[in-house]
């Protein structure tokens, strides 16, 4: 993804912009005062405005709002409440709403603010942008949130798991260390139960994380960063931009789908754009994520992406206007390639049952799972494997340069994982000809367990010709959330249960010579917390060893749904 020749001339002609920084201590609603950066050629008398907020130290963001500013904008880079330069406690997310209004309204009073915003940012910093969007400051004109959530419940859990190394690392890291504390091993600490008490094993008190890990239904705890239902209010264009790999693709991908089909302004709904990569969290617009590099054609000049946006909806630039765009621009894995579509997902792909097939003896690569369209023509034997919580599979291998508390998100090869006999392993034939995907992946699944409770995790993977087996999509069910979040209900031993596991969005082609695999086992420790197995909840520290079992046969399929071309 190239620099249009619109932002190219905008760089040659402001090359020699004197942008010049004024940092300001902005006073809130409540008198505390965020440290606030304005970047500003002084030559533009009036501009639109980007306003990015941020936890992470405004000052590193200086050189993009240098950016912005010498391409005729006013950028604002801002501390959010009780970090670095700005006054306050940070309690996370719950100020940010109005703290974002505040700001936003100050801007809009400012000699040099031509009466419109535009905000930016990544995780955190793409939060804030929903939130403010929610409080519906008037100047508010555009947006760019990546790989960000409307539900913050939906950020840290799935199926009912919480992203445990995601919640405690950040928590930990943005909790004041109390003087002369020694923080545990990360290792040691995510293994600790009751899981109520991992703060305590980090080393520290940790309320938001006690809070977080203490409430995993979507109660009233979580309402008032329940934002998803006020979207489709919203007048708002919005650039959406997030990676297949990303513990935020669900999210972000679902805010574009209810934007785009829900948002009560028709022209709202025709100004929504997804861009979708192959990327994790931290290489969003690069080629090379884990152990997979991409290509060139995977890159994404990420302010380019930005500039355009605003010059279309802050500046509303003739030229960046008559210059159309698709509504999703999605990255196909594996033949490498970005595509476009009107919807996501794209239209022209139809739902393929893939079945799961064994003799009973699908433990591990060198077991008897295979994978094909047809299902099953008799009463092929279950399999079993045994999910121990205290010997937990890792969510990728385990080397001695990545440790537990180091697995990532983005694509590893599986192998190591797949010879282990606690994961079951179903292959394809080798492909004869190429197999193309492209939308939200599910999983349907005809499991029981010998415990009041126990988690089924599931990934497609493409397994090379060199052996390489590279995972394509990701996701987790805890059994006791079956068929509700709000309202879980324990298993019972032996009972055969349909469950559905979400895997996310994903678009790829499966070359000619590769195979396509599905891999199931009880954990995807620690990017996900580890099932006791018991029925004592979140509070509890004892555990069982499961014997989960997923059966296939007639009347009880279970099998991969995938969109096929």
């Amino acid at each position: 993804m190239k620099l249009t020749c619109l932002a190219l001339l905008v760089f040659a002609a402001a090359a020699h912009a004197d942008v010049k920084m004024e940092s300001i201590a902005l006073p809130m609603r409540d008198g505390v005062k965020l440290s606030t950066d304005v970047y500003r050629d002084d030559a533009v008398a009036k501009a639109p405005v980007v306003l990015m907020r941020t936890p992470y130290d405004k000052a590193k963001a200086k050189g993009n709002a240098e950016r912005f500013a010498k391409a005729g904008y006013v950028a604002v880079m801002q501390d959010c409440r009780g970090t670095h330069a700005s006054e306050g406690v940070l309690a996370p997310y719950n100020n940010e709403g109005q703290d974002g209004f505040d700001t936003i309204e100050w801007i809009t009073r400012q000699p040099w603010c031509s009466g419109s915003v535009g905000t930016i940012g990544a995780s955190y910093v793409g939060a804030v942008q929903w939130q403010v969007a929610v409080e519906n400051p008037p100047a508010l004109a555009a947006m760019v949130p990546q790989a960000t959530w409307s539900s913050f419940y939906r950020n840290l859990y799935l199926g009912g798991a919480v992203r445990l190394q995601l919640i405690a690392g950040w928590i930990a890291s943005n909790t004041p260390k109390p003087d002369g504390v020694t923080p545990a091993d990360m290792n040691d600490a995510l293994m600790r139960l009751p899981l109520s008490n991992v703060d305590e094993a980090i080393g520290w008190p940790m309320p938001w994380l006690d809070a977080y890990l203490t409430h995993p239904q979507p109660d009233g705890f979580w309402t008032r960063l329940e934002l998803t239902s006020r979207l489709p209010d919203l007048k708002l264009p919005v650039l959406h931009m997030v990676g297949y790999y990303d513990f935020f693709s669900r999210e972000s991908v679902s805010n574009f789908m209810v934007m785009q089909k829900q948002a009560r302004d028709p022209k709202t709904r025709a100004q929504q754009r997804l861009v979708l990569g192959p990327w994790d969290h931290g290489t969003i617009g690069k080629t090379k994520v884990a152990e997979v590099d991409f290509g060139a054609e995977a890159a994404a000049d990420v302010f380019a992406l930005q500039l355009d946006w605003f010059d279309r909806h802050l500046k509303q630039d003739a030229a960046a206007q008559a210059q159309p765009f698709a509504p999703v621009h999605y990255f196909s894995m594996g033949d490498n390639v970005w595509r476009d579509a009107q919807t996501w997902p794209p239209e022209g792909f139809t739902s393929t049952s893939f079945h799961l097939h064994s003799d009973g003896k699908a433990n591990s690569s060198k077991g008897s799972g295979r994978l094909t369209r047809e299902e099953p023509k008799s009463n092929e034997a279950s399999d079993t494997f045994r999910a121990d919580p205290a010997n937990p599979v890792p969510a990728c291998p385990v080397t001695e340069a990545r440790p537990i508390k180091a697995v990532v998100w983005g694509p590893v090869d599986q192998t190591a994982l797949e010879e282990r006999d606690d994961v079951l392993v179903y292959s394809s034939e080798v492909l004869a000809e190429p197999l193309s995907f492209a939308g939200n992946i599910e999983a349907k699944l005809h499991v029981s367990t010998d415990t009041p409770d126990a988690d089924w995790a599931v990934k497609l993977v493409d397994v090379r010709p060199d052996g390489f087996a590279q995972n394509l999509a990701t996701g987790i069910l805890r059994g006791r959330y079956r068929d509700s979040l709000m309202k879980p209900e324990l298993m019972k031993p032996g009972q055969v249960y349909e469950i559905a596991v979400d895997l996310g969005p994903c678009a790829a082609t499966i070359a000619k010579g590769h195979q396509l695999r599905v891999d199931i086992c009880g954990s995807l420790f620690p990017l996900y917390d580890r099932n006791p197995n018991t029925s004592e909840g979140i509070f509890g520290s004892k555990t069982a060893i499961a014997n989960e079992q997923v059966h296939h046969r007639a009347g009880a399929l279970s099998r991969i749904v995938l969109p096929v071309k």
